[in-house]
């Protein structure tokens, strides 16, 4: 039954033998884990991993593998029903013409339809689906799931359909980029070499060969002279923009990580999602319990960094302008207000974008950020980078 899971896990590149395998069947076998997906989800964890620097690997292979499960109710559990889940999804979503389409009002604005939906969800007493006023599905309300509108609320669904969302009110799991990533190419290390600033500091360990042959000309004997190692002096800051519409580009972000990693010894790395807030973080599956003050990273991080801020830069145009916009929680300060600070704290600053630059003039969020970073945004290419890298010299 668990036979998929262990090549999944070996397809990652887990180092798991089959003695491990046949362990973790033994510990499910005497009930140490039973009707419990953490449970499971840990035990699986503690047996099978060997190295935490593969606790990403298993994270991906233990997803593929059991996608889903935590979300089958415990009501369809019981009944045993056999209809596919997502057959009984799909039939419930809401396919509108361009005609209709047009015929639905949006509410006017975001505290409009924040207002709104506080309202709705007091008198709200069930579900819906259908219609154009409660928070359900299938229909044509602002708040809900699998229906249409022009700018809403997305609550409960796992994707985006139609582009249109102003918020969405999701808990969505985030993975840690791969930084360990082996590059398809090697000329965006090239290109990142390009930022260079070579400094000897620290202990005296290398042979200085032509100050050593200085010094025994001079003194008549032989005179050996080390020096500091030469090191790459440049201080970068990576704000890495993971989740949602940054999913299709995780292969790119990762040969750009893999990248910065082997050629910046001073590189600290934080995520963020969609625009910068109050809180970033170093570790995606503790972002909500283990976050860093962005406060507390302007004060700590001089500017003598330079700040490579990495991300698509679509979103609703309240999650940069407005207060309370932000994607998944309640922001007390507008992102602009944070992106302004960074800009002033680290003058050396880069937007890196992968959405391709002939599509930049489609969403609205696109143009404020490249006037918050007063146009310093390129292209995550192999071009737009060396751009990149002249601005940031």
């Amino acid at each position: 039954m668990f036979l998929p899971f262990f090549l999944a896990l070996r397809k990652e590149g887990l180092p798991v033998s089959l003695r491990e395998h046949l362990t973790f069947l033994e510990a499910l076998a005497a009930g140490l884990a039973t009707y419990d997906i953490d449970a499971f989800y840990y035990l699986a964890r503690t047996v099978l991993v060997k190295d935490e620097r593969h606790l990403d690997r298993f994270d991906r292979a233990f997803s593929e593998s059991f996608r889903g499960l935590e979300t089958i109710p415990a009501e369809a559990v019981l009944e045993a029903i056999d209809l596919p889940r997502d057959w009984l999804e799909k039939l419930a979503e809401k396919h509108l013409s361009a005609e209709e389409k047009a015929k639905i009002a949006a509410l006017g604005g975001f505290e409009a339809l924040m207002e709104t939906l506080r309202k709705r969800l007091e008198e709200q007493k069930g579900r819906h689906q259908g219609g154009n006023k409660w928070v359900g599905t299938a229909g044509t309300s602002p708040f809900g799931a699998y229906g249409y509108n022009p700018e809403g609320v997305r609550i409960g669904q796992d994707q985006s359909r139609h582009q249109r969302a102003v918020k969405v009110w999701d808990k969505r799991e985030f993975r840690n980029l791969d930084d360990r990533q082996e590059l398809g190419t090697r000329n965006i290390k090239i290109a990142l070499r390009r930022l260079r600033k070579w400094a000897r500091d620290g202990a005296a360990e290398e042979l200085d060969l032509d100050g050593t042959i200085r010094a025994t000309a001079d003194h008549g004997w032989l005179d050996v002279q080390l020096r500091p190692e030469r090191r790459n002096a440049v201080k970068v800051l990576l704000f890495l923009d993971v989740g949602g519409s940054m999913d299709p580009y995780v292969q790119v972000m990762e040969e750009l990580f893999s990248a910065a990693r082997a050629e910046f010894k001073h590189l600290v790395p934080f995520y963020f999602h969609n625009c910068l807030y109050e809180g970033v973080w170093r570790d995606n599956a503790r972002r909500w319990a283990d976050q860093t003050p962005t406060a507390e990273v302007l004060r700590t991080y001089g500017g003598d960094y330079k700040a490579i801020f990495v991300g698509d830069a679509t979103m609703s145009p309240y999650e940069i302008l407005h207060p309370g916009g932000a994607n998944e929680h309640w922001n007390k300060e507008a992102g602009r207000v944070w992106l302004e600070r960074a800009c002033g704290q680290w003058p050396n600053h880069l937007w890196i974008n992968p959405v391709p630059e002939a599509h930049w003039g489609q969403p609205p969020s696109i143009r404020l950020i490249r006037e918050i970073f007063t146009d310093r945004m390129v292209p995550m290419t192999l071009d737009g980078i060396a751009r990149g890298i002249k601005e940031l010299r």
